[in-house]
């Protein structure tokens, strides 16, 4: 049985990590409008829960996550939590408010980004994140969205250079000063994972959809690269952005999409062996990618306390061995793929 307050090391860092953790996407009013009396009992609950380990990013609602996490945090004593936001991205007002589009943010707030990866940036960011956040330190903190499917050409070889020369040095000056703990990269795709990441030193790698049960095809080169260099990984969508919580279905999303025929009935068809075991999909979705030797930490969102008490719930719901062999045996994870058999990994 796996429980919130288990912790993982970080890479070759002192830090400690639990292995379960809150995502803080959703209080960002990803899918839709969140109250904000929501919002804070969807907190309340992840504490009353356990849950100890926080992330977040200026990017989540521009602005609006990291301030309702904030709030929250900056009434408890600072040494039973930790927090880990994101640099790369600045926060500005727009030239104008009244018509401002925040979308992809169904909410949020009025606040234009920029994207910037060197020091003055990265430095700005930190600086602006400790502000919203209202806490005089984070743990972590997280290069975000440094993928080409977020950059023009051009932009995205300048934000690389610039990152490689100075703002991976900033980073490296905050975590020797104690201002932080560990450094990190955010990960969306297999291809920045194979790309990009063995380029960069870091502690660890945020990875958002290259591993969860729905895919593993980063398990032989970006994972086994993590475990070759000795860097962790934190999975920051163990749901794959909905379809692994939901199940198939007309709405279900994958890669923060709508989930395509070819991903329904994969998932389909693993939802029918967790039937047959007496096993939740979301049980299954938790514990696999905790079961892989970098993994140190699954972060899922929520956007409600009901959420919470059901993600606790599946992290320690026992899970049959015959459950991932038959996985194995038709296809539907990879064969050689770590998972969580009872009496250990």
């Amino acid at each position: 049985m796996i429980s919130v307050r288990t912790k993982r090391t970080v890479g070759t860092t002192g830090l400690e990590l639990p292995v379960f953790g809150f995502g803080g996407a959703h209080i960002g009013e990803l899918y839709g409008p969140v109250e904000e009396s929501v919002a804070r009992e969807t907190l309340q609950a992840a504490w009353d829960a356990g849950l100890r380990y926080f992330d977040t990013a200026p990017w989540y609602g521009r602005g609006l996550s990291e301030h309702r996490l904030g709030g929250f945090l900056r009434t408890l004593p600072r040494d039973l939590f930790q927090v880990s936001t994101k640099v790369g991205r600045t926060l500005h007002r727009p030239a104008n408010p009244a018509t401002f589009d925040r979308s992809p943010w169904v909410g949020g707030l009025n606040f234009k980004v920029k994207f910037d990866y060197s020091r003055d940036g990265i430095m700005r960011s930190y600086e602006q994140a400790l502000q919203r956040l209202a806490l005089d330190t984070v743990d972590v903190l997280v290069i975000h969205d440094l993928d080409a499917a977020y950059h023009e050409v051009e932009e995205y070889a300048r934000h690389r250079k610039d990152l490689l020369e100075t703002g991976i040095p900033a980073l490296e000056e905050l975590k020797k000063s104690s201002d932080i703990k560990a450094f990190g990269m955010g990960i969306n795709t297999n291809e920045a994972f194979e790309v990009v990441a063995p380029s960069v030193d870091v502690d660890f790698f945020l990875v958002a959809m290259p591993y969860t049960l729905a895919d593993q095809s980063s398990l032989h080169r970006g994972m086994a690269d993590c475990v070759k260099r000795g860097i962790s990984v934190v999975v920051g969508a163990p749901f794959a952005s909905g379809i692994l919580a939901t199940g198939a279905g007309q709405n279900a999303t994958y890669g923060y999409a709508s989930a395509s025929a070819e991903m329904q009935k994969k998932v389909r068809d693993i939802s029918e062996v967790a039937d047959r075991h007496g096993v939740s999909l979301p049980s299954a979705a938790l514990q696999f990618p905790l079961a892989h030797p970098a993994v140190v930490s699954v972060i899922p969102g929520a956007a409600k306390a009901s959420e919470i008490i059901q993600n606790t719930e599946s992290l320690s719901a026992e899970i049959p061995d015959a459950f991932w062999t038959e996985l194995k045996e038709r296809a539907l994870i990879v064969a050689d793929a770590p998972v969580p058999m009872q009496g250990g990994h």
